[in-house]
């Protein structure tokens, strides 16, 4: 098992990775209520950005998994941000919002799950490889897909009512 990290970077992407999943919780919430609260989706969009951008402080010259999920939730996130400021959700651009958004939020907590079954020792005894695999880990992030992929069609049809 690799050690809780001590260095000021990696704890300011860690903490800005939490405070964009802290954050976007109750986006997601909101947007299953088909509300959009402006100033904290623009936080937890900033900051998901950030987090996304800082993973890349990590690595060097070879391209791994972070590496991708960073440049996927990337992708994600500029159609998120167009849809919301570029497109001020009329139209399809709701749906499309709130797909990305949802998205984002998945790929940190994806990533969180990971991290958690790396770092935390109970966690890292049940699936002890690195990275994590196994059934048991399978399953935690599973359950985690399956309640995005719920939440992010509630979430849907949440935001068609409400347009």
């Amino acid at each position: 098992m690799t050690q809780l990290a001590t260095d000021p970077l990696t704890l300011v992407h860690l903490a800005i990775s939490l405070a964009a999943i802290a954050t976007g919780l109750p986006v997601l919430a909101a947007m299953l209520k088909g509300q959009t609260p402006i100033t904290l989706t623009g936080i937890f969009l900033g900051l998901t950005v950030l987090t996304s951008v800082t993973g890349y402080f990590f690595h060097n010259d070879t391209v791994t998994p972070a590496m991708v999920v960073g440049a996927i939730s990337l992708i994600v996130l500029a159609v998120a941000l167009f849809a919301l400021y570029g497109k001020h959700l009329a139209g399809r651009w709701r749906t499309i919002y709130v797909i990305t958004a949802t998205l984002a939020l998945y790929l940190n907590v994806f990533v969180l799950v990971i991290q958690s079954f790396i770092k935390i020792p109970g966690l890292h005894a049940l699936a002890p490889a690195i990275p994590p695999a196994g059934p048991i880990f399978g399953a935690v992030q599973g359950v985690v897909l399956l309640a995005f992929v719920v939440a992010g069609w509630r979430a849907v049809k949440a935001g068609r009512t409400a347009a």
